[in-house]
Formats: C-alpha cells, structure tokens, sequence
C-alpha cells in the first residue's frame, strides 16, 4: 500500500481506476477498504483515492487532540503530496464531516461534494450515543467488536439481520479482518465527533453537491439531511427508503446507481 509522508503524519491509502480523482473519506474507525462495494464501480469512471484517516488503518495514530478540522487539513495534504489539485469529495458519516470542512477550508480543491449520512453539529441525542460508544470500547478494549456489536445495530435496519443474517455476519468479519485500531485512536476519533460544528459555516460550501440519507436513520437522520441541503446552494438530496444509516450496504446497487449518477454528471 502507498503511503505519504506529510507534516508530523504519514498517511495510507488506495488508487484505483482512472480519470478525474475521487476522494473517498471512510467514516468513524474504518479504513479505505470501507468503500470495497463502491470503488468497484466507481473506478470504471474515476481514479479512486480512498485514504486511512488518522488513528485508521495503516496510517499514524499520533497522540494529542484530534477535531475533524485538522482530519481535512491532513486530507488536503494528501491530496497535494498527490499532485491532486482538485477532486470529486464523497464520504459517510464522519467521512461527510471530514469533507464539508474540506470543502469550506478548501474549495477550489473540491469539485464536487458527496455527502453521505452527515450531519452539521453534534446535538444531545448523537452525543449520548458516542459516549455509549466510547464506554462499550473502554470495556471491551476491542474496537472490531466495538462496531458489530455497539455501532453496527445503528447502521443497519432490523429487517436486514432478519432477511439476510449471513450477509451482515460477513460485514462483521470484514471489520473484525481489518488492521485493528487501537482503542485510544478511537476514543480520539470520536472526541472529534463529539466536538464537530460546522453549523455556521455550511453555507460557504460551493461546490456541487449530493446529500443522502437513510429515511431510518436515527444517528444523522433528516433532521440534519434537510438542513444542509437547504443551506448549500443548488444541493441535491436523495433520501433511501427503508435504510438506515449505511444505504452503502443496504441498498448497494441503487446506492452505486444514483451516487454514480451524479458524480458523472459533474465530471469532465
């Protein structure tokens, strides 16, 4: 795997594919592979770069406090130690909140932005259930388990474990397969989570923009969804029926289609 040397930080990631650069951003604790079902298609039209944030994967897990500012900052680094000077932005979850502040701190860097379960600001119900999060981690020591066991029931609809129980045991062996993150990382990942507020900066976004979300989503629902769409200029938003907060493994095929659909639209 290539790796790049930035200020303080070495960074892992995957290329994939060819034409314009797409930036895939993986969400709370993953790594790149996180987007396995989506680069597959993704790299038919676009060089796909998915990256592990810090504290993820095969990147540096420094010490110190870590906000979802700074995981953009090192995002654009990458991107320039790349020689990328402008990509299509898409990420999930923790990975959106990576990406809206790229796209405020960063926008002739952006060309279009893919924003997927977001949300703007951590309020009290999101922040009673990281701190659920956090506990569980602390007490199993054990991230992988930390995710199947505490955030996966979250992201997934109950009618899936019941109609397709062996695919969802696969998506737990998949995370249990990954490089383990160490529990500290995790907790520094998620203080991030904790402190996100780009409320008051959304609408300085430029770029093209797509928000989805799942209709079932209790975590970044269209509580939020709605909002930012209404505050970038000319956002689109796409709401998947009957999904919760992980559409990219519910409703793989519609989720590529659509999501595909619109980075198409504004590449070239």
């Amino acid at each position: 795997m290539p790796k790049v040397k930035l200020d303080g930080i070495t960074l892992n990631y995957e290329q994939q594919g060819a034409g314009e650069p797409l930036l895939l951003i993986p969400y709370l604790a993953a790594d790149h592979a996180c987007y396995a079902f989506q680069v597959a298609e993704y790299a038919k039209h676009f060089t796909c770069i998915s990256v592990d944030l810090r504290g993820a994967g095969e990147s540096d897990k420094p010490d110190g406090v870590w906000s979802i500012e700074l995981f953009a900052d090192d995002v654009a680094g990458l991107m320039r130690a790349l020689g990328v000077r402008q990509a299509h932005v898409t990420g999930l979850s923790f990975g959106a909140a990576v990406g809206m502040w790229l796209a405020v701190k960063y926008p002739t860097m952006v060309k279009s932005l893919s924003l997927h379960a977001a949300w703007t600001r951590t309020d009290p119900f999101l922040r009673i259930v990281v701190e659920g999060w956090q506990a569980l981690a602390k007490g199993l020591g054990n991230v992988a388990e930390t995710v199947v066991l505490g955030i996966f029931p979250w992201c997934l609809t109950p009618e899936l474990y019941a109609a397709k129980a062996d695919y969802v045991r696969s998506l737990a062996d998949f995370v249990r397969s990954r490089p383990p993150q160490p529990v500290s990382a995790f907790l520094r990942q998620s203080d991030a989570v904790l402190a996100h507020d780009i409320e008051s900066q959304v609408g300085r976004i430029a770029a093209p923009t797509q928000v989805t979300c799942g209709r079932r989503d209790q975590l970044t629902s269209t509580r939020f969804a709605e909002p930012i769409q209404r505050a970038i200029r000319g956002a689109e938003l796409i709401v998947f029926e009957d999904c919760a907060h992980a559409p990219i493994y519910e409703r793989v095929e519609e989720f590529n289609a659509r999501t595909l659909a619109f980075l198409r639209r504004h590449a070239g």
